[in-house]
């Protein structure tokens, strides 16, 4: 177990006094057997009323309004978080589920639902023909198709941090061999939809423990994306392709939902011109210290 304390702080600057629509902050997590939301500070400037809601997905959303006009608007969140992380690829599948292709129940395949679909368009069959690639023999087991597929991307597609929204489709990416971690996440979502699998879009922060010197250690970290899997008898897996890791302690889960467009971590507006907005910085950090 991992003790962590997550620091995400986003300022923005505006060049005069300009009024505030409400914001919709996805910034807390909930609390898991994987993960214990210990505790949990979300400090506002200039101050609002918040109100707290569960999204469709049952991620923790908080809605807030501004209760006035200011030229600055700072959100700070910081959490501590005990994280129980599962090191991959070894988790316990359904006799059922052991080797690709398999079908899920029908209950299962309901629930799914669109989490089993694609959402983005392969004209030219770029996608399908990436995840067909993985798919060396059939039968073949499930865990060595993921495996592999996750550890595709990284060796050829550049990481870069782009910072126009949106999502680049995954065809897209694999053909401009760069993009963004949601950009990574999301080809392999789609490309395990292609395969059949239930797949969905993960938020939140990462924490690279190579980089802890001691107990509480402020390290770097990031808003981070990734993707979760659903396999019977183990359930849903986190595949990072961005880092090559599958689950773990360094995985700090914020949010799911079936499309990055839904959990957008910040998002608001305000009343002006785009001449007003100077610009904005975020700052992520995390403390780690193991517990006795």
């Amino acid at each position: 177990m991992k003790l962590l304390t997550v620091r995400h702080a986003t300022k923005y600057q505006y060049a005069r006094p300009v009024a505030f629509g409400q914001h919709r902050l996805m910034l807390r997590p909930r609390d898991s057997h994987d993960m214990r939301l210990v505790s949990a500070e979300l400090t506002l400037s200039p101050p609002g009323n918040t109100r707290w809601m569960h999204d469709v997905f049952g991620n923790s959303v908080a809605l807030v309004n501004f209760n006035g006009p200011a030229a600055f608007l700072s959100i700070s969140s910081t959490l501590t978080i005990e994280r129980y992380g599962i090191e991959g690829p070894v988790f316990p599948i359904a006799p059922e589920a052991e080797f690709y292709p398999f079908i899920y129940s029908s209950s299962d395949r309901v629930d799914l639902g669109r989490l089993n679909e694609q959402a983005y368009p392969d004209p030219e069959g770029v996608l399908a023909r990436w995840a067909d690639s993985f798919v060396t023999s059939r039968p073949m087991r499930t865990l060595d198709l993921l495996t592999n597929m996750n550890a595709a991307l990284k060796p050829v597609i550049v990481y870069t941090e782009r910072h126009e929204p949106g999502t680049q489709s995954p065809a897209e990416t694999l053909q401009k061999k760069a993009g963004a971690c949601r950009d990574f996440a999301m080809t392999f979502i789609e490309a395990a939809r292609y395969l059949g699998f239930g797949a969905r879009f993960v938020s939140g922060y990462l924490y690279d423990p190579a980089l802890d010197k001691g107990s509480a250690t402020q390290a770097t970290a990031a808003t981070h994306a990734w993707a979760e899997v659903y396999l019977p008898g183990a359930g849903w897996i986190e595949y990072d392709p961005t880092d090559v890791l599958i689950g773990g302690e360094t995985l700090i889960r914020v949010a799911v939902t079936r499309d990055p467009s839904q959990a957008i971590p910040i998002s608001g507006s305000y009343t002006g011109t785009g001449a007003d907005f100077v610009g904005m910085t975020v700052e992520v950090t995390v403390t780690a210290a193991d517990t006795p």
